[in-house]
């Protein structure tokens, strides 16, 4: 959004100069100050300063710049079906469900209502509100204040130098009091714009939040299933490879193999073992990651344990149009409320170069008794006005040139928001095309290791090959399935990665 073209179409309205100040007594006070306050009405229907305008959608039809394949190949096994890609399909308001667990699903309910980082969101967005609510009635509306008094004073006549006998009598009083400022320029107003702005970007942000939140429960999941997956494929090949290091310790003894074919094979031993207490480390730390997500404390427990046969790989996954993924993504809405912010603002920087009018006007009654205080000729009446202009005040020019300054960092950081987010998606377009074509070869792989150790038993059955070389080949096939878990994890993560990057679904 180019900011000089924006705020080339200033409007200045005139400015009504509002009469002096009047005290009088009188029988019927209230008809001034209802002509004051609808005098009031009528002027507060200009503002100065640019009306916000929202940014235009990008003008891009396509994330990538190489067409998508619109659906990836299907590969046997688990989480190898096909997915397709629809452009322009709505993304579900649970969009977590297409992962199929029933566990998951209750878990992001879970965390929905015990999040300590939700529920900070939430409270940010009250604040926001209140505070809009607050300024709004400070400014929108002429304050009453009501009031009762009791005075009980001495005069002495020497002390003003004359002669006579002290003097001692009570007065009271009792009054209404109304006070409003005239928004002619629109400043009041503009800083109100600015407020809701700011509220509606904490209302973004608990969206983001929410967003955020699900996708790493989802997420955290899955990289738990992974961890347990391939912790147990690396218990399975140590055993092995301590089965094997055993037959050769054996095979040297007999003086069958020399002794650096043990050597060889410890160090080979040792380096597999060190390998499980780094993944039992990783799962131990993702569990407690998960429990800070759902809201409790790591030692507490209770939560499940999932594993990837639980999970199933979304079929159809929705892809939005660029030009509806700025209206959808809470942290592009966000900048862009950041953005109505300072444009506001700058509106209420323009608007202190204008002469400010201050209306006040007072109702009440004033007698030497209580029983006089509502009687006749009591009653006192009060209507000020106050116009102030800045003549000279160097100040006001540089908040004015700052808050323009304000206006065009917030739309450079629109703009970057925005190039991200679509980075972002095209970044995951990719990688699901890339996971489909990796699942592929990987599963082409372990159904290679498969067939070979099958072969092998085979063979070690009839006495063709050894008990070696039947824990080589399981070995080999273990190392596989470790490849291909981690292969199915990643499909199943950029899957999710792709309803974040859409901006999740729509309640």
């Amino acid at each position: 959004m180019n900011a000089q073209r924006v705020f080339s179409r200033v409007r200045t309205e005139p400015v009504v100069n509002l009469g002096s100040d009047r005290m009088k007594k009188t029988n019927g006070p209230a008809r001034p100050i209802l002509a004051a306050s609808i005098l009031a009405g009528f002027l507060t229907g200009c503002a100065v300063g640019p009306d916000f305008e929202r940014p235009a959608a990008p003008d891009v039809s396509h994330y990538t710049a190489a067409p998508l394949s619109e659906q990836t190949a299907s590969v046997p096994g688990s989480l190898g079906n096909a997915q397709h890609l629809i452009l322009g399909a709505s993304v579900s308001a649970q969009w977590w469900h297409s992962l199929g667990s029933s566990r998951l699903n209750a878990l992001v309910e879970q965390a929905f209502q015990a999040s300590p980082t939700l529920a900070k969101a939430q409270a940010t967005l009250r604040q926001a509100q209140e505070v809009y609510s607050a300024k709004s009635g400070a400014t929108l509306y002429p304050q009453v204040d009501g009031g009762l008094g009791a005075l009980r004073q001495r005069t002495s006549p020497s002390a003003q130098g004359q002669s006579g006998e002290a003097r001692e009598f009570s007065l009271y009083n009792a009054s209404i009091d109304v006070h409003y400022q005239l928004d002619l320029a629109g400043g009041n107003r503009r800083t109100l714009e600015a407020l809701a702005a700011r509220a509606e970007y904490q209302r973004y942000e608990l969206e983001g939040a929410r967003l955020t939140l699900a996708a790493n429960i989802v997420t955290t999941a899955i990289t738990q299933a992974r961890l347990a997956g391939q912790l147990q494929s690396t218990e399975t090949i140590l055993g092995a490879m301590d089965e094997q290091l055993r037959i050769t310790q054996e095979r040297v003894r007999l003086g069958q193999a020399a002794p650096y074919e043990v050597m060889s094979l410890q160090t080979e031993v040792e380096q597999t073992r060190a390998e499980i207490p780094a993944l039992r480390k990783q799962l131990q730390q993702n569990e407690h990651l998960l429990s800070l997500l759902v809201g409790q404390a790591p030692g507490v427990g209770g939560l499940p344990t999932f594993s990837l046969d639980e999970f199933s790989v979304p079929s159809d996954l929705p892809v939005v149009l660029p030009s509806e993924l700025v209206r959808r993504r809470p942290d592009i809405q966000a900048a862009e409320a950041l953005l109505h912010a300072a444009n506001a603002e700058y509106g209420a920087a323009v608007a202190k170069l204008y002469p400010q009018i201050n209306l006040s006007a007072s109702l009440g009654s004033q007698a030497l008794t209580t029983g006089a205080l509502f009687g006749g000729g009591s009653a006192v009446w009060m209507l000020a006005g106050q116009l102030a202009q800045p003549l000279f005040n160097p100040g006001l020019p540089a908040e004015k040139r700052a808050a323009l300054a304000a206006f065009e960092a917030a739309a450079a950081n629109y703009q970057s928001v925005v190039l991200d987010s679509l980075r972002n998606v095209a970044d995951v377009l990719r990688a699901v095309e890339n996971d489909a074509q990796s699942l592929a070869a990987l599963a082409a792989a372990e159904a290679a290791a498969q067939g070979s150790l099958a072969s092998v038993q085979n063979q070690y059955r009839l006495g063709a090959s050894s008990y070696v070389q039947l824990l080589i080949a399981q070995k080999q096939a273990q190392q596989t399935t470790i490849n291909l878990i981690g292969a199915q994890a990643q499909r199943l993560v950029d899957s999710i990665a792709l309803y974040q990057a859409m901006g999740g679904g729509i309640e």
